[in-house]
């Protein structure tokens, strides 16, 4: 038997509030299958399970609040059987121990015979539905009684906000500003907790490179030019992969620095800075940049941006980045002196691209061509500025040749 644990979805988060569960005892689960929906203080997380079991016992309800590492749930491992005791659920539970019990989630209540308290009654003009799923509606300014719930008796679920978003078939209703004042304010306190721990703990060092854009310009005109729009590929997509095989001669600037000692990664996950739309920022991870084309890179980052916004986030995307990726060029800036998102080392900024003068290396003519300054910062504790400026150099030379990302 092993247990469940709530994961640190980054160093930022100390607890988190569980909305959901979406298994219930004696369900099979296999390896990066969503278990939990779990709410921190910059989205509701879908929490995915790490290895393959059967789930014995739930151990928390929905809408407790627990610190990291504390055990949600127990599982029987392959092969196992389960003890000649009944998994205790909220129904069956023995005195005393029913309120650290869970609740079935309420989109299988009526299967399993138990009474769906996840889920709120319904009332004249309110529709029946779950916890996580108005919190998420509330995120998303979504009139929950124009919903149509596909849960038992009509319950509206997560899935059921989540496919009014993408579909965009119902009425949007301003979040109250109290609301969104009281998110805001906890994000912003948790962003800082984050950010003031990187500059206590970590020895910064910064480095800038002036990249010349003219043949990567050049190769996306003409890759896009038979795509429809939708299917374009955007110079972020070239970044991030030139960022990603840049890497891999410099694996010192991707992995964590946990415990006095720095781990390297075995690939680059790169944690993409994400503006969200009512303020606040997250870093949510695209997996092994460096392995896919720039066409399916380029389809994950702009599904990533939507998801990241509409508050729809895997726990594997909010823990796993190894770097983290800042693009602030459309906001006008020159540059990025980006703060390291602890426990990672390194992280890597892009300004604006727009035309500079440039004096052409191979036959000294000044030009004015598209530029973008690049920048690194790195933890002195694992690397240092020289190994840094031949990683800025090796991102340059991989730009001048984007046919080869």
């Amino acid at each position: 038997m092993f247990e469940f644990k709530l994961p640190s979805l980054g160093a930022d988060m100390d607890e988190g509030k569980l909305l959901e569960w979406r298994v219930k005892p004696g369900d099979k689960v296999t390896k990066g299958q969503v278990v939990a929906v779990v709410d921190t203080s910059k989205a509701a997380v879908d929490v995915e399970i790490w290895q393959d079991g059967t789930v014995f016992e739930l151990l928390i309800e929905p809408g407790t609040r627990l610190p990291v590492g504390s055990v949600m749930a127990t599982l029987l491992e392959e092969g196992e059987s389960a003890p000649t005791r009944k998994p205790l659920t909220a129904r069956g539970a023995r005195k005393g121990e029913a309120r650290r019990r869970a609740t079935p989630p309420a989109a299988v209540a009526a299967e399993v015979g138990v009474a769906p308290s996840a889920v709120e009654p319904a009332v004249a003009g309110r529709a029946r539905v779950s916890p996580a799923a108005r919190k998420r509606a509330d995120v998303l300014g979504i009139d929950i009684v124009r919903v149509a719930g596909s849960g038992p008796g009509g319950v509206v679920t997560l899935a059921d906000i989540e496919h009014a978003a993408a579909t965009r078939t119902v009425t949007a209703v301003a979040v109250p500003a109290e609301v969104m004042a009281a998110r805001q304010a906890e994000m912003r306190r948790t962003i800082a907790a984050a950010m003031s721990r990187s500059k206590r703990e970590i020895p910064h060092y910064y480095l800038f490179e002036t990249i010349p854009l003219a043949r990567a310009s050049e190769w996306l005109t003409a890759t896009n030019a038979d795509r429809p729009i939708t299917e374009r590929i955007l110079m972020a997509a070239l970044f991030l992969k030139a960022v990603a095989i840049a890497l891999k001669g410099f694996p010192e600037l991707n992995g964590f620095y946990r415990n006095e000692r720095f781990e390297p990664a075995d690939a680059v996950h790169a944690g993409v800075a994400i503006s969200l739309r009512g303020g606040g920022l997250v870093a949510s991870a695209l997996h092994d940049v460096g392995s896919k084309p720039l066409p399916v890179l380029m389809r994950e980052l702009s599904d990533l941006v939507r998801r990241t916004r509409a508050g729809s986030l895997r726990s594997s995307e909010m823990s796993d980045p190894t770097i983290t990726v800042t693009n602030l060029g459309e906001q006008g800036v020159e540059a990025v002196l980006g703060v390291i998102y602890p426990p990672q080392v390194a992280l890597v900024g892009f300004g604006r691209v727009a035309p500079r003068p440039v004096v052409d290396e191979a036959d000294g003519i000044l030009q004015v061509v598209p530029t973008v300054t690049a920048s690194l910062a790195a933890d002195h504790r694992v690397s240092d500025g020289h190994r840094g400026a031949l990683f800025l150099g090796a991102l340059r030379e991989l730009l001048q040749h984007p046919g080869f990302l």
